[in-house]
């Protein structure tokens, strides 16, 4: 039997657990648990660290049942790797083991007082400020504000802090630390790609920035330490796989740049998850954007390897719109009729949605925006709203792809895209209609997953999965064509561009009024 790899996938809304084959990078089995996130009042998004961990340790349990089933030895997992929902931030009791505080999910707005603040006091009040060491703008977004926001505001926060117990981490974190020991000798660390998503990591330096630290005021002891995204972190103590080496770390979207296979330079892909992330690897040198992109650090594969990095173009919203559709107004029962509706009408018929829930990200980085859904007529019904909430996805992903054309100043001739809502087939044809080019989607949507398996097979001490070009699979795919002229698509996005006009400076600060979620 060749040996195995298994990834941990903690993603915004489900933990997954996934065996890989280190020699054919074949799935060979896997399961997954849905998280359910709270709305504690308007614009909070938080998680239960505790529900996390839960997961995580269901999803292995049961994935290990299944190979069982399949008589596969669970011997032959050789490594695990983590891969996560960047930004999201939680502090712990690191003698207790017990969370502070709920996560603080990426997508929260809670902070937009913290930012505006934080803007004034900026030199010509400029969001960019920080962007020459973090590569990042001063927003909701990033882990940093969060922190700081629970430092302000969450006393038992604050007494931990003072009394040396508090560990402060993202979820890569606080999973190695669970999976390594927790209270009793857990591992403290986190990788290159999650640390330069704090905004208190010098992404040249590649350590964390006293600086920055200072400028939020965030005491440097809780931090976790920054290794490689390849390398033995530490060992699992219990479950099934203890003694197992845990020896991948990358944050969700550099993992599926792995996944892709884009490791040169040029090379780009498009995550479609809860959120939309289009990364363009930029190899060993930080590419400054010029148009609201983010310079990130996509991995560093191994303790004496080079950093390579990405910009990136950030959508908030993408997959939890139709989400929204289903739960908040039940025009959907599940994910997949969506896709039915919107073929139903075949059009929008002139309704565009703008689904600013979090504000809008790249390129924009405008945490006033709200969602707003314009050109309603009386003609108007479920199935052009459902096409439309795809149309913005593609939207929004035309942007940030316009924008990264700019920057690089060479134009992506195909896209290459992953995630749970590639599955959707109108939806890829919808984006290659918008773009103008062809969308390439490969048949193992898994590519996450993927990622920091092979990161984890790949490090010194584990050395089960190579990374050499000549060994790397073939990955198999599906082409989607663009089917409409170019001028049509151009109209449409015009169109688009003045709804986003339109949602812009709608909440300027922290709603003071209380607005807690009846459904809390």
């Amino acid at each position: 039997m060749d040996p195995l790899v298994a990834a941990i996938d903690q993603g915004t809304s489900s933990t997954r657990f996934l065996v890989f084959n280190s020699k054919t990078a074949e799935l060979m089995s896997h399961h997954q648990v849905e998280i359910k996130q709270s709305f504690p009042k308007e614009g909070w998004v938080e998680e239960d660290p505790k529900e996390i961990m839960q997961s995580v340790y269901e999803c292995m349990e049961r994935t290990c049942e299944k190979l069982h089933q399949l008589n596969i030895d669970i011997s032959n997992i050789k490594a695990v790797g983590v891969t996560n929902q960047r930004e999201t931030t939680l502090v712990w009791d690191k003698e207790t083991g017990e969370p502070l505080y709920n996560a603080i999910v990426w997508l929260d707005l809670r902070t937009q007082s913290t930012v505006e603040s934080l803007i004034n006091k900026a030199p010509s009040q400029n969001k960019n400020h920080l962007k020459a060491k973090t590569g990042l703008p001063i927003s909701p977004y990033f882990s940093a504000v969060k922190l700081r926001w629970l430092l302000d505001n969450v006393e038992e926060v604050r007494l931990a802090v003072r009394s040396q117990r508090a560990l402060f981490g993202t979820v890569d974190s606080w999973i190695i630390w669970c999976l390594t020991g927790g209270e009793n000798g857990g591992v403290h660390c986190t990788d290159v790609s999650n640390a330069s998503r704090t905004m208190l990591f010098n992404i040249h330096s590649l350590d964390w920035d006293p600086e920055l630290c200072r400028y939020f005021d965030i005491p440097m002891e809780i931090l976790p330490e920054v290794r490689s995204s390849s390398e033995i972190y530490g060992w699992m103590k219990s479950s099934f796989l203890a003694g197992v080496p845990i020896s991948g770390c990358l944050g969700d979207q550099s993992a599926a740049l792995v996944g892709q296979m884009c490791f040169q330079e040029g090379q780009a892909k498009n995550t479609y998850g809860t959120g939309c992330f289009l990364l363009r690897n930029t190899g060993r040198k930080p590419l400054t954007s010029d148009h609201g992109l983010l310079t990130t650090v996509a991995y560093k594969l191994g303790k004496n390897e080079p950093a390579c990095y990405a910009l990136e173009g950030s959508v908030a919203i993408a997959g939890a719109v139709v989400r929204w559709l289903k739960d908040n107004l039940g025009i959907v029962q599940s994910s997949e009729e969506i896709e039915k509706l919107a073929a139903a009408a075949g059009t929008s018929y002139g309704c565009y949605f703008v689904p600013a829930f979090s504000g809008l990200y790249a390129p924009y980085w405008e945490p006033s925006a709200r969602g707003i859904i314009c050109g309603l007529t009386q003609f108007t019904n479920r199935n052009h709203l459902a096409f439309a909430a795809l149309e913005a996805v593609c939207f929004q992903t035309r942007e940030i792809l316009d924008a990264m054309n700019q920057d690089s100043g060479t134009h992506l001739s195909q896209l290459q895209v992953d995630g749970g809502m590639t599955s959707n087939r109108l939806l890829m044809q919808l984006q290659a209609d918008i773009l103008c080019i062809p969308v390439v989607k490969p048949t193992m949507p898994e590519t996450t997953a993927l990622g920091v398996a092979m990161a984890a097979g790949a490090a010194e001490g584990v050395g089960v999965w190579s990374l050499s070009p000549s060994d790397l699979p073939h990955a198999t795919s599906e082409k989607f064509q663009p089917q409409i002229n170019c001028e049509e698509s151009e109209f449409r996005f015009a169109r688009w561009k003045k709804a986003v006009q339109r949602s812009m400076n709608w909440e300027t600060t922290e709603p003071c009024c209380n607005a807690n979620d009846p459904q809390m």
